[in-house]
């Protein structure tokens, strides 16, 4: 257990630094990075709560992240049809474009990486990450909560 604790912090660790090195590489802040992520990865539509939600984001970081991406022409925010009230932010692919060129770029190694992998040995590392991914949203919650 000593040795996966002391595993699992370089992991992590290494894992926040590669996103920084994304980040700086697009002249992004790293939350915006993994927004961007989250955004073409996840089912919308998207509002500036939903981002919250997926992000870990109080309300009011998750609508100056937004903010900072409308205004590098990431994003667009707009009413929703059918409930005016209703802001939608929507991806603008054209503008994507270079985010999706560098993740495809830098999937080649990922990709490499998984299959050397057995079958059985990748539904681990999925269920491995499913599980992180509510763990880490639990923890999130709790943090929050704590104030």
């Amino acid at each position: 257990m000593d040795e996966l604790r002391d595993e699992s912090r370089r992991y992590l660790a290494s894992y926040v630094m590669f996103n920084q090195a994304v980040a700086d590489h697009l002249g992004l802040h790293p939350t915006d990075v993994q927004c961007l992520n989250l955004l073409t990865g996840e089912p919308g539509p998207f509002t500036t709560g939903r981002i919250a939600e997926l992000t870990g984001l109080t309300s009011g970081s998750a609508t100056r992240l937004v903010d900072r991406l409308e205004k590098a022409g990431y994003v667009a925010r707009r009413r929703d049809a059918a409930d005016r009230r209703r802001v939608l932010v929507e991806p603008v692919p054209a503008a994507l474009q270079p985010v999706h060129d560098l993740w495809a770029e830098l999937a080649v190694g990922w990709r490499e990486m998984f299959e050397g992998y057995t079958e059985a040995e990748r539904e681990l590392l999925l269920r491995h990450m499913r599980r992180t991914t509510e763990l880490s949203r639990q923890q999130i919650a709790r943090l929050r909560a704590k104030g």
